[in-house]
């Protein structure tokens, strides 16, 4: 089968602010990726992936806007030979697996072909959001259509609300460098639906969703702003703060048994620690000025660069 590698992302800055209007941004990662295949449907793996993917067209089937997006028959009678998505992106960990999948689906059974060429335009990305919305709301209730959008451009995607999603460029990075930004595996999956649901309820507190919307989205947008101008000390001091708030308002975001991890470093100075995604499992996104130095505290964990300075 012909189909394009679809690569997991990593939203950097966002984490539940996004929810709340402030920017964001989001990149692709491709140290993990999937792509459409045909399979052996005597292979556990392959037949686990194709009843999920039959699921997947059953609901796409019944959703009325998709029939005049989709080639659905095209993509049944591919099921019925053994369609499935190999991958290697964890499920579960805040990178983006089902937006992947929705992300491949779409580009490789569009009917208008040509659009996939036009992808880029601007005029494209909104109708791209809301497409990518519905479909991946077969995975999480509900989707805001970020991670599939991310995962079919492979580029950059920068959340402003003053300016709507748009593609954006990153500052030049130094391969050689001290600093930089990792991600480290917690071993713990986490259900997303449940870990909003609980933000959202935390914010039904006036005194919570104050703080959260003057102190968290301000540091928020400070490290979007931050890191695309290549201001990496103000980053560390703005994501700093953002770890702190989380500490003292959303520990539920912290995964177990990493508390004191994150305590240490606020204090230590060493790194900072912050939610990937939603948090509460899966992968821990970090920062510090000496990656070498951040990596001792990590050596039970699996520890993988994102992007040098």
């Amino acid at each position: 089968m012909d189909s394009s590698v679809f690569y997991s992302k990593i939203l950097l800055f966002g984490e539940y602010g996004i929810l709340k209007n402030s920017n964001g941004l989001s990149i692709p990662y491709d140290q993990y990726s999937g792509r459409l295949n045909i399979g052996d449907l005597n292979i556990q793996k392959v037949v686990d992936s194709n009843s999920n993917l039959l699921e997947f067209y059953n609901y796409l089937y019944k959703k009325s806007e998709i029939k005049s997006l989709i080639k659905l028959d095209r993509l049944f009678d591919d099921l019925k030979s053994g369609l499935f998505f190999e991958s290697s992106i964890p499920a579960g960990y805040g990178v983006g697996s089902s937006g992947a999948i929705v992300a491949a689906i779409y580009e490789h059974y569009i009917i208008e072909e040509h659009e996939v060429l036009n992808k880029t335009k601007k005029n494209r990305i909104s109708d791209l959001i809301k497409n990518f919305s519905l479909m991946e709301s077969f995975f999480h209730r509900k989707s805001s259509g970020l991670d599939p959008l991310n995962s079919f451009m492979k580029l950059p995607i920068l959340i402003n609300f003053n300016h709507g999603i748009q593609t954006t460029s990153l500052p030049i990075e130094n391969t050689t460098g001290d600093g930089g930004i990792f991600i480290i595996d917690s071993g713990l999956n986490r259900n997303t639906e449940s870990l909003v649901n609980l933000f959202f309820e935390l914010m039904a507190d006036k005194d919570v969703s104050n703080a959260f919307d003057i102190e968290f989205i301000h540091y928020t947008n400070k490290c979007v702003e931050n890191f695309l101008n290549s201001e990496f000390n103000e980053l560390y001091m703005n994501t700093k703060k953002i770890s702190k708030f989380i500490l003292e308002n959303f520990e539920f975001m912290i995964p177990k048994g990493f508390k004191n991890l994150w305590e240490k470093g606020i204090s230590s100075e060493d790194f900072i620690l912050k939610p990937c995604g939603s948090g509460g499992g899966g992968f821990i996104l970090g920062l510090s000025m000496d990656l070498n130095k951040a990596k001792s505290y990590f050596s039970k964990f699996s520890f993988k660069v994102v992007f040098s300075f």
